[in-house]
């Protein structure tokens, strides 16, 4: 009989988070995963940067008001091993559901350093991922710092190979190739919910909705995969919250804003884009066989190209600050101070110090 080829549903998330207010967040994400398991779905995608919003005030406003933002956004972003990560876990467990998560990552290690990060939790709870976005975009600089690549890599699981990448980062041709060679068969592009690089009206002003199409389906027909495209609703909260001044408002309001979509492996659309002006949630069938039957014509990670003559090499390992490099190990002492007494060891195994042993 040969193998079979899997089919299920998925879910793209077209929602804004309780914007700046991280338990809120995560109490309506829960309800939306849900919500996507009540309907059968078995993954769930949500945007970037959902919990608890993105930083849409950096692109608006000028750098030297938004300050007090940052504060906020860093005392109600995430860790990867916090407590409200851990709900999640356990909620995509309950529910037996994947979970593709985008959120504002807090440095347990160095205070004031975020970074936008999209983790994939299994159907057990298991986290299988955890992807830093590499390079912020633009203003996001002025909130986000550089994500390293530990996590440009994709997720073996029952549902197929999943990788994910953040925003801009699916304009990057050699990241988007890095995955399906990895043998990508689902892939997740996360979006913010407006981005005003220029002001609204003005020459070859941003359009999201067509570049989403674009960059989302050449994805999608150039691997021959799924392509989830989730983007983040702008609600009133949060253009209330990152409108400072009435300059900053008329931007947020009048830029144009994204929808979400999914695309199957020809690159054409098959559920959404989502209504201008509401949330929703998307839900789609996947049918791996329909991967398979575009793959004759261009497996660009197989047999349609030329391993010979082009060579890409990527480096995935982590970012570090410093690197200690000790040659002995701890103080370097003369031969005499060595040869500590039986006593002495055996106190200091054992956590006494010399004047206790005495």
């Amino acid at each position: 009989m040969g193998d079979s080829y899997l089919k299920y549903k998925v879910a793209a998330v077209h929602a804004a988070p309780v914007f700046l207010d991280r338990e809120k967040s995560v109490e309506k994400a829960i309800g939306l995963i849900e919500e996507a398991a009540a309907k059968d779905a078995e993954l769930i995608a949500f945007p970037e940067a959902y919990l608890p919003g993105y930083p849409l005030w950096s692109v608006a406003n000028r750098p030297n008001e938004i300050h007090s933002l940052f504060a906020r956004l860093y005392a109600n972003s995430l860790t990867i091993h916090g407590k409200e990560m851990k709900a999640l876990q356990r909620a995509a467990r309950k529910a037996g559901i994947f979970v593709s998560m985008g959120f504002n990552e807090k440095s347990e290690l160095t205070p004031g350093t975020i970074w936008a990060s999209n983790v994939l939790i299994s159907d057990n709870g298991e986290i299988l991922n955890r992807h830093q976005k590499m390079v912020p975009t633009y203003a996001e600089k002025l909130v986000w710092s550089y994500g390293d690549s530990t996590g440009l890599r994709v997720s073996d699981t029952r549902l197929g190979r999943i990788g994910a990448l953040i925003c801009g980062e699916n304009t990057n041709t050699l990241a988007r190739f890095a995955l399906l060679a990895q043998g990508e068969m689902l892939h997740i592009s996360t979006y913010p919910p407006a981005w005003p690089y220029k002001k609204p009206g003005a020459k070859g002003e941003y359009d999201p909705l067509k570049a989403n199409q674009i960059r989302g389906g050449a994805h999608a027909f150039e691997g021959k995969v799924y392509n989830i495209v989730t983007c983040n609703f702008c609600d009133e909260l949060t253009m209330d919250t990152c409108s400072l001044d009435e300059e900053a408002r008329e931007v947020i309001s009048k830029t144009p804003k994204p929808a979400s979509m999914i695309f199957g492996p020809t690159g054409a659309i098959i559920a959404g884009p989502t209504e201008m002006g509401k949330e929703d949630l998307l839900i789609a069938e996947i049918d791996m066989e329909q991967c398979i039957l575009e793959k004759p014509a261009h497996d660009i990670t197989g047999g349609y190209n030329r391993f010979d003559v082009f060579k890409l090499s990527v480096t995935r390992s982590p970012l570090q600050s410093v690197q200690f490099i000790d040659s002995s190990g701890g103080w370097e002492r003369g031969e005499e101070d060595n040869e500590d007494s039986e006593e002495e060891e055996e106190a200091r195994s054992e956590g006494i110090t010399s004047d206790e042993a005495e």
